[in-house]
């Protein structure tokens, strides 16, 4: 079964290498003034982006209880990141492929789930960040009610989810509400699921996530969008090419948000389509954007996805994840935290007074 998956994945990465081929041989032709200096810069720069992203994942994990040093957390986002951009739905494997490596590392999954949950949340807000200063720089009129709201919106999220991981009994009689009703509409013991349910909120209780550690992934994840659309400007002045500010940050944002869409792996043809319009709208001649579109999914799809695809062959081909034995591990711990949540105090020792026997 391994040697044929191993193959199948060897025939969809040819698939997709002769799907690419033909715009691939006409961007070729546009290169005739590559500067290789840019060309490393560009790459240098999309390796700060993933180490921001994997800034934000180590520090999210840390709150959570689980300390685990920066070259790990990169492997996988690496890993994570190949996966996503060349597999038939992606990020579901991307996303699974995180979550059971953070159990690897010791999270519940309350935390595993959580880190994902508020990573993906400040990705957003900073990608949001992103469009909002490109529609600005560029003259747009935005209305400032529609911007409040939305970032207020976004923030609103992350707090509220910051809130709930340092407060877990402000959720707990809402969540026993609602398990009683459910009991009681299946026509269930009223207390099935309960124990359940606190295990969650004792799991929960382990995150931490304070003022200091939320600003901290904040700045991670700036890290990682600064050079995020630092390559794709990198990219263009390798060819030549001289973007607007403005109108590299509406492409840059425009590009992302397509990829968002699993229409193909890593947005293939979609996402290149959309910035080779939107740079040309920018500034640059068709031929330098399809030129700089090239040269940017080389570096961001392309060299990310081999030296992903090389981490998970050197560090991560044999593991062996067991769903089951993880539970099993971490169970004492989750049961100890529910304990510690419902134990009575101890009863006050009583001094009985003088043996009457020493007495007499």
């Amino acid at each position: 079964m391994k040697w044929l998956l191993g193959v199948a994945l060897v025939v969809l990465l040819t698939v997709e290498g002769v799907y690419l081929w033909p715009s691939l041989s006409d961007s070729w032709r546009a290169l005739t003034e590559l500067h290789w200096g840019w060309f490393a810069a560009c790459i240098a720069a999309q390796a700060a982006a993933l180490s921001g992203f994997a800034g934000v994942q180590q520090r999210l994990l840390r709150a959570g209880g689980v300390t685990v040093g920066h070259f790990r957390s990169a492997s996988v986002v690496y890993a994570s990141t190949a996966m996503s951009v060349t597999l038939p739905a992606g990020p579901v494997f991307s996303t699974a492929f995180t979550y059971k490596e953070t159990r690897r590392w010791g999270a519940t999954p309350v935390v595993a789930s959580w880190q994902l949950a508020v990573s993906g949340v400040i990705a957003t807000a900073t990608l949001a960040a992103v469009g909002v200063a490109g529609a600005l720089a560029v003259g747009s009129r935005v209305s400032p009610v529609t911007l409040v709201l939305a970032v207020a919106g976004v923030f609103a999220l992350f707090f509220g989810l910051r809130h709930v991981a340092r407060n877990p009994s402000s959720i707990e009689a809402l969540g026993l509400w609602v398990i009683h009703r459910v009991n009681r509409l299946t026509k269930k013991p009223a207390e099935t699921g309960v124990e359940s349910f606190e295990r969650i909120l004792g799991q929960l209780e382990s995150v931490d996530l304070g003022r200091r550690d939320a600003l901290t992934a904040l700045g991670w994840s700036g890290v990682h969008r600064v050079f995020d659309v630092a390559c794709l400007g990198l990219a263009c002045w390798t060819v030549g090419g001289d973007p607007s500010l403005p109108g590299l940050l509406i492409a840059f944002t425009a590009a992302k948000a397509v990829a968002s869409v699993p229409l193909a792996p890593g947005g293939l043809g979609f996402v290149d389509g959309t910035l080779i319009a939107t740079l040309t709208a920018a500034g640059m001649s068709a031929s330098q954007s399809l030129a700089a579109v090239f040269v940017y999914r080389v570096v961001s799809f392309v060299i990310v996805a081999v030296v992903g695809w090389i981490v998970i062959a050197v560090l991560y081909r044999s593991h062996r994840i067991d769903e089951a034995e993880l539970d099993l591990e971490r169970e004492h711990q989750a049961r100890s935290l529910f304990t510690r949540r419902h134990a009575s105090p101890p009863p006050a020792e009583v001094d009985p007074g003088p043996d009457p026997d020493r007495v007499r």
